[in-house]
């Protein structure tokens, strides 16, 4: 059985370590944990993992976060892969920093990455992890907090907390999305 595993953020070295692209984090974790590497495919980087009898097709999109959804229509293609398959990783001004939280679909929250693969794919049934990145921002500074780096104080927990994002996903893949809450939602 394959998955689909896309992981958002941005291209570019001005973007790195940003809490906007927490989602590539978790893709490098991903692929670390299971012995493979990225290789730049057309619209991503893109590495094919096993995780036990499961195949992870894991992408970082290269067309940046609110065009995502090219990336994502394209692999869910070429890979046939269904859309219940299919998990997307992506940060989250409304949660806490690290708080973790799985569902099977919903609203787009605002974030532009999901508001593309929603348009794209003309429907909001697909499974996302939102990974809390917090909202310690001041009125109107939203963007700048999104493409700022973490502070010593998420630094201290970031690597725990990416490592729990990428069991998350993993879990998804093996238990199913029910399972996969209930094990890892809030933890």
């Amino acid at each position: 059985m394959k998955y689909l595993v896309a992981c958002l953020g941005n291209i570019g070295s001005e973007y790195e370590n940003t809490r906007h692209n927490v989602g590539f984090l978790v893709a490098d974790e991903l692929v670390k944990k299971a012995e493979g590497t990225f290789t730049l495919q057309r619209l991503a980087h893109t590495a094919t993992i096993r995780v036990k009898n499961k195949t992870l097709v894991v992408i970082k999109p290269t067309t940046y976060m609110n065009l995502s959804g090219k990336a994502v229509r394209h692999y869910l293609t070429d890979e046939k892969i269904p859309l219940e398959n299919l998990i997307v990783v992506t940060d989250d001004l409304a949660l806490p920093f690290g708080t973790l939280r799985m569902k099977g679909s919903g609203s787009d929250g605002g974030h532009n990455g999901l508001k593309n693969i929603q348009e794209i794919l003309q429907t909001a049934a697909y499974a996302r992890l939102r990974f809390g990145v917090g909202n310690n921002f001041a009125k109107g500074r939203q963007v700048d907090y999104v493409l700022g780096q973490w502070d010593d104080e998420e630094k201290k927990t970031l690597t725990e907390r990416v490592e729990k994002a990428a069991d998350f996903v993993r879990a998804f893949c093996l238990e199913g999305l029910n399972n996969a809450m209930n094990k890892y939602n809030n933890k």
